[in-house]
């Protein structure tokens, strides 16, 4: 069975561009993508959400960035994706459920139902998508309204009428918050206070600041944290009558939920009709269990010196899309960094076989 340079594992936005980068430094790889189309996660997301909702996000090198526009961006980038892939005849197949990489004897296995490829290094490039973090409260099966994470986001209009409490403190709570208010009745609640900046991430320096501040996380081998957990939220121009409304008045986080609504310590009540969680996403990184590369702090521990994708534990393994990179204003850098760890890997690996 043929032994690949390399394999990257989702074709997101981090992983085309790793296969981009990979391809470019000549190195034999195939990209395998659980989707059935282009688009990585954004084909899945809400059908309200535009391109002028995402921060220019959705950047492929060797590309013009999609137009930031009023068309749904769960079309739109699909689009983009699945040009490009033409464009750069990218060795992707699709679908293809990976379910556990394993190594035998310095060669990785990676297997999707009956499916095996070999390869010399991985780039994993899953992202967050596929597990969303549903916390747990007291009460809540017994709530009657409907609850949804983000990731089941029916859009605003099905809210009309009714009262929402929207659960969460990142950059997805604002948005909810600044498209529903304006037609309905909100409450918003987070865990802390939430952490207002002034300035966005329009210039390519703030994005790569931003990025920089949860590498310092991932090269400990923490679990990895959003982006916008150090770097602070930032309204934009269409969340300004939201704000106007009262919409970023923020509540601490009840204690129970009851049939009917949700109650705290202190006993006072509040009447809702639905939840929304806007509570986030996991790395989805379990099929790499077997390689055993979490640190004695419950995260994978990335190479800082390496540009931050390889895994210190096992270097012929990179992680884009994971920590700093699970943002989009770092998946497209992460992606070239994540080829030119293969490189270094793969040539290395050369040097010893000489």
């Amino acid at each position: 069975m043929e032994i690949l340079d390399s394999i990257v594992i989702g074709a997101g936005q981090a992983g085309l561009s790793a296969s981009y980068h990979l391809k470019r430094l000549g190195l034999r790889h195939v990209v395998l993508d659980a989707n059935k189309a282009p688009g990585g996660a954004w084909q899945h997301r809400w059908d309200a959400l535009t391109m002028r909702d995402v921060h220019g996000v959705a950047e492929l090198p060797d590309a013009m960035p999609p137009k930031l526009d009023l068309r749904r961006a769960n079309v739109a980038v699909p689009e983009s994706f699945a040009d490009y892939e033409k464009e750069h005849e990218l060795p992707i197949i699709r679908p293809v459920n990976v379910t556990s990489v394993t190594d035998d004897a310095g060669t990785l296995l990676v297997h999707a139902a009956q499916n095996i490829w070999r390869a010399h290094t991985l780039i994993n490039a899953t992202g967050t998508w596929t597990r969303p973090f549903l916390p747990h409260y007291p009460g809540v099966e017994t709530f009657i309204g409907e609850q949804f994470h983000t990731v089941a986001y029916p859009g605003p209009e099905y809210f009309r009428n009714k009262r929402v409490l929207v659960v969460g403190g990142g950059a997805s709570a604002v948005q909810f918050l600044g498209a529903l208010r304006p037609i309905t009745d909100t409450l918003w609640v987070t865990r802390t206070d939430p952490n207002w900046r002034e300035d966005t991430f329009d210039s390519d320096e703030a994005r790569i600041a931003a990025v920089a501040l949860v590498e310092q996380r991932v090269a400990q081998g923490l679990p990895p944290q959003s982006v916008v957990s150090v770097t602070g939220l930032a309204l934009r121009a269409q969340e300004q009558e939201a704000k106007d409304l009262g919409a970023y008045e923020r509540h601490p986080m009840f204690t129970t939920v009851e049939a009917d609504g949700v109650r705290w310590a202190d006993g006072r009540f509040e009447r809702i009709d639905a939840i929304l969680w806007a509570t986030g996403f996991r790395p989805a990184i379990a099929h790499l269990a077997p390689l055993k590369l979490r640190s004695d702090h419950g995260g994978i521990q990335l190479d800082r010196a390496g540009k931050g994708t390889g895994s210190v534990k096992d270097p012929r393994v990179q992680l884009v899309g994971y920590g700093p990179s699970a943002s989009t204003i770092g998946a497209n850098r992460a992606g070239r960094s994540a080829a030119r760890g293969v490189k270094r890997n793969l040539d290395n690996f050369s040097q010893l076989g000489a």
